[in-house]
């Protein structure tokens, strides 16, 4: 009984964990707003325990701050942390792409392409909310493909502050140059390899770095 407690305790806060985030990712509570855990968990219907377990998982991964006499805010996402972030990221999205070129499956291949399909169908149409989170799901697929569960562990957490960051600085008209790039890292991991992947990850992200810096006013 106490084992199936704890397990439906701790699916209610991933629960909570997942719409917190999702509301700080899609804009909906902004950089600097504060979270106040009673208010929220009087909103979302919970006791304030789940509510506090999520706030601390958002603060560890970086989504929340702490500040004095304001408590809980939702964390900045300026020039500064978006270049700590893309120094990480472009090693292992390299490292990625070039296990998934030498690991990948005909199967796994496969599913990169239906994501690009939909991914540049939904840019056509000039659904960004849809592109950007299917640019960030061709991404985890490529950490999924390296065969590499270590790797996958370390990426992780950067998924949604990936997403975050697209979010912010993603528009209609990078959509499609996106998918071109894209296309390109598919080919070489579907033709195995893994040198040419990485630098195509490398430049790809390199190229998202400079726009990003961009649109945030770095």
């Amino acid at each position: 009984m106490t084992d199936t407690l704890g397990d439906a305790h701790q699916s209610l806060a991933d629960l909570v964990y997942v719409q917190l985030r999702e509301r700080i990712i899609e804009g909906e509570y902004p950089a600097g707003q504060r979270l106040v855990e009673r208010e929220l968990a009087d909103g979302m219907g919970v006791s304030r325990i789940p509510v506090r377990e999520a706030m601390q998982r958002l603060e560890r991964e970086g989504f929340l701050a702490v500040q004095a006499r304001r408590g809980a805010v939702v964390a900045d996402f300026g020039p500064e942390e978006a270049e700590h972030f893309f120094a990480v990221r472009e090693s292992l999205e390299a490292l990625a792409a070039s296990l998934a070129a030498r690991h990948a499956t005909p199967a796994g291949v496969r599913g990169l392409e239906r994501i690009l399909a939909r991914t540049r169908k939904a840019a056509e149409a000039g659904r960004l909310r849809e592109t950007v989170s299917l640019n960030a799901d061709f991404h985890r697929e490529i950490v999924e493909l390296s065969g590499n569960p270590l790797l996958r562990d370390m990426m992780a957490p950067l998924d949604g502050r990936l997403r975050r960051l697209f979010r912010l600085t993603s528009d209609v008209g990078t959509s499609l140059p996106m998918c071109t790039e894209h296309q390109r890292l598919l080919d070489a991991i579907r033709a195995g390899d893994p040198e040419t992947a990485a630098d195509l990850a490398r430049h790809h992200v390199a190229g998202t770095r400079a726009f990003a810096r961009q649109a945030l006013g770095g």
